[in-house]
């Protein structure tokens, strides 16, 4: 049951996420951004979210932000973000729609267990 719930929490701090990004992507294009730059730190700033919002509330990690642990972090996301492009990739022949989802989904997977196993494993609130 803690992993579904776990999994909830992960894909509602993903929408958040995905609003960052889209408010700090067209806040800094409105006001003549170029995108490029726009998407990097619109990007940034929806990880940032991320990570703060799935270690405190999805994954209930205690203690104090170690460098190891946002390495760690930073290295899970970049694998969801490869496996995830390479799949919309090798998916272009197919409705956009489609790949985009299988794509979105694997990403999502990969991050998710990447976190819940290996980003916050060490500092995780005990289980009774």
């Amino acid at each position: 049951m803690r992993n579904i719930s776990e999994l909830i929490k992960f894909s509602i701090v993903g929408a958040s996420n995905t609003a960052v990004d889209l408010i700090v992507f067209f806040s800094l294009w409105f006001v003549g951004t170029p995108s490029l730059s726009a998407q990097v730190l619109s990007y940034s700033a929806g990880m940032i979210n991320s990570f703060f919002w799935n270690r405190s509330w999805t994954f209930q990690a205690k203690g104090r932000v170690e460098a190891g642990e946002v390495l760690r972090f930073l290295s899970v996301n970049i694998a969801g973000l490869s496996i995830s492009t390479a799949l919309l990739t090798i998916l272009s022949g197919q409705p956009l729609f489609i790949s985009k989802m299988i794509a979105t989904l694997a990403g999502m997977a990969v991050t998710f267990i990447g976190s819940r196993f290996w980003v916050f494993r060490s500092n995780r609130r005990k289980s009774i």
